[in-house]
């Protein structure tokens, strides 16, 4: 297996890749626009994984750096899973020097929570003290409303 190489020189990132997995095959981001992912890369820690001059992976960081964080947008490319690249891509990102100290790291995931707390995250503690602003189709057309933590069924009923 060929060692993955991590970076954090944003010079070094391949927008194009980033953007093309991100808009066509993530299930969280499809739809963005490239504009919106340039600004989300030139406001986050990013962490770049290449074999030889090839981007194959990809982890963003949103941080102040002092007490909060949360990772977000983390792929392997699938042709190259498997081979342990997100774990080496994780040990860097908990490793960072500026993300060390921080109170709370958060993210979300719908099926890597086995990767995940192998670097120390679990469930959240007090899930009931979180909320959000949620817009699932953001990067549609169309305008989108906050869909409601109790569904769309209950966005349809506040409309009427």
């Amino acid at each position: 297996m060929t060692a993955l190489r991590v970076s954090t020189e944003k010079a070094e990132l391949d927008l194009p890749l980033i953007h093309r997995f991100l808009s066509e095959r993530s299930t969280w981001a499809k739809g963005v626009s490239v504009p919106v992912v340039t600004k989300a890369i030139e406001n986050s820690l990013c962490f770049g994984g290449f074999l030889g001059p090839s981007q194959v992976a990809f982890a963003r960081v949103i941080s102040d750096y002092a007490t909060f964080a949360n990772l977000v947008d983390v792929f392997v490319l699938p042709e190259h899973r498997g081979k342990g690249y997100s774990k080496t891509i994780m040990a860097a990102v908990v490793a960072h020097p500026e993300l060390q100290g921080l109170r709370r790291f958060t993210l979300a995931t719908a099926d890597a929570h086995g990767l995940y707390s192998q670097f120390g995250f679990t469930a959240l503690n007090k899930p009931q003290t979180f909320m959000e602003r949620y817009f699932p189709n953001v990067y549609a057309t169309e305008p989108q409303q906050a869909v409601p933590a109790d569904g769309p069924r209950a966005a349809r009923a506040s409309r009427r």
